[in-house]
């Protein structure tokens, strides 16, 4: 497990009826685990909240918005196959309240690639956005990575989007750019930016 606290000034709760913030003046600790193929049925009305929250609040994720609590479960519900057969991995993060972020990492099954995995779907609660969450994640799943025998890591991100900045700012290097990769609600075109990293030992 990967933990670190830090002061937080709102947290994220995910109740049925949505993500709302709320003020806490106290140091709170963030936890980072994988998330089990058995322990996804528990977690599922938390990450489906903390997905819809995340798309629906203008970081597409792969979807297009607006994203229903049944779209979202269907797609959590999907990983499952993945996640039994260890061919996918789930990380969480957690602070007292719930989990707060996710993100996965895809093993490359073949044999002349099982030195590299794609890391996917990254992303943090609304509210705590710009609190270190998202670095603690990729420390996590640069840990994950090297436990699994895995030394470069790829990644997709839309181009000029601050997700690009916080990438290169962990030390990813720019691939490419693929010039309308995504289509937005109306059929607009992004740019996607692909980007590695070579793991040290």
């Amino acid at each position: 497990m990967f933990h670190n606290a830090f002061p937080l000034l709102e947290r994220i709760s995910t109740a049925r009826n949505g993500p709302r913030p709320r003020p806490v003046d106290r140091r709170m600790s963030i936890s980072i685990r994988p998330v089990s193929p058995r322990e996804l049925e528990s977690l599922l009305p938390a990450l489906v909240e903390l997905l819809k929250d995340t798309v629906n609040g203008g970081v597409p994720m792969g979807f297009l918005p607006p994203l229903t609590r049944d779209e979202a479960r269907d797609y959590w519900l999907s990983l499952r196959p993945e996640l039994q057969a260890g061919s996918r991995l789930v990380l969480a993060a957690f602070d007292a309240y719930g989990i707060v972020g996710s993100g996965q990492l895809l093993l490359s099954p073949w044999r002349n690639s099982r030195h590299r995995a794609e890391l996917q779907k990254i992303f943090v609660a609304t509210a705590l956005r710009g609190r270190g969450v998202g670095r603690l994640l990729m420390t996590a799943f640069h840990a994950v990575a090297r436990q699994h025998g895995r030394s470069l890591l790829l990644l997709n991100t839309r181009r000029g989007e601050p997700a690009e900045k916080f990438y290169k700012g962990l030390g990813y290097g720019e691939v490419g750019v693929i010039p309308g990769w995504t289509v937005g609600p109306q059929g607009e075109r992004y740019d996607h930016v692909t980007l590695y990293q070579e793991l040290s030992s």
